[in-house]
């Protein structure tokens, strides 16, 4: 018990240390202003489409490291990178590297949480979760599919818990990557669609007008009805 808080805390000050160091040299090369300003956005959206252009596979390569990192040690989440992932790369090549990169960085948390965290794991949450057990043990990747595609977990725990079922590795990458990619490719297209926006306004345009454009509200409708779904799922899912 003292090696699993020990290891926790160890955790918990190396991700609050790259956070701060990213954010020092950050903030030491751009001001807030300047990191908000639609001026800014659009000379780096410029920036972004010729690196893209003259090396679509390295730039590629390096955003999805820089994804898998996000996810594992920095402990991020999907929505930015995947609104990120759209800006930059558009709707496929988009959903493609950020569903990689966290399955990747996905599967890597687990590994971790299965190795350092298992006892904490267990006792904080099996008794919660212990009736998935019987589910998991039935048929278990269908069911970590379903987990994936239902979410209502925080990702990070939901990297984690899986491990209270001694899932295969194999079967959690696999689930990760196809459960996870409608809300993913929902999310970059986001994305993609305000890099459109961005491209046929010199000025900043007004939020209806960004709201109502249909790159933006499509996806957002679809995000939706997505969410009322897996609502639906998740209570038959985690019932009795």
């Amino acid at each position: 018990m003292e090696k699993t808080k020990k290891i926790k805390l160890f955790v918990g000050l190396s991700y609050l240390t790259l956070v701060i160091i990213f954010l020092f040299l950050f903030f030491s090369k751009f001001s807030l202003q300047e990191i908000t300003s639609y001026d800014f956005i659009k000379e780096n959206r410029l920036y972004f489409l010729e690196l893209k252009n003259s090396n679509l596979f390295l730039i590629s390569i390096i955003f999805l490291v820089l994804t898998i990192l996000w996810c594992f040690p920095l402990l991020g989440f999907g929505s930015p990178i995947a609104l990120i992932g759209g800006f930059i790369f558009d709707k496929w090549i988009g959903t493609l590297l950020v569903v990689s990169g966290l399955s990747i960085g996905a599967a890597f948390l687990y590994m971790f949480g299965n190795y350092f965290l298992k006892d904490l794991i267990r006792e904080k949450f099996l008794d919660k979760f212990q009736n998935l057990e019987l589910k998991f043990k039935k048929s278990e990747f269908i069911y970590l599919l379903i987990y994936r595609f239902i979410g209502g977990v925080p990702w990070q725990l939901s990297c984690l818990l899986p491990t209270l079922f001694n899932v295969k590795v194999s079967n959690f990458f696999y689930a990760t990557f196809i459960g996870i990619i409608p809300q993913i490719f929902l999310a970059v297209s986001i994305g993609a669609g305000l890099e459109k926006i961005i491209e046929e306004n010199a000025e900043l345009p007004g939020v209806t007008d960004i709201i109502f454009s249909p790159d933006i509200y499509i996806p957002i409708i679809a995000f939706f009805i997505l969410v009322l779904l897996t609502i639906f799922l998740r209570k038959l899912f985690y019932k009795n």
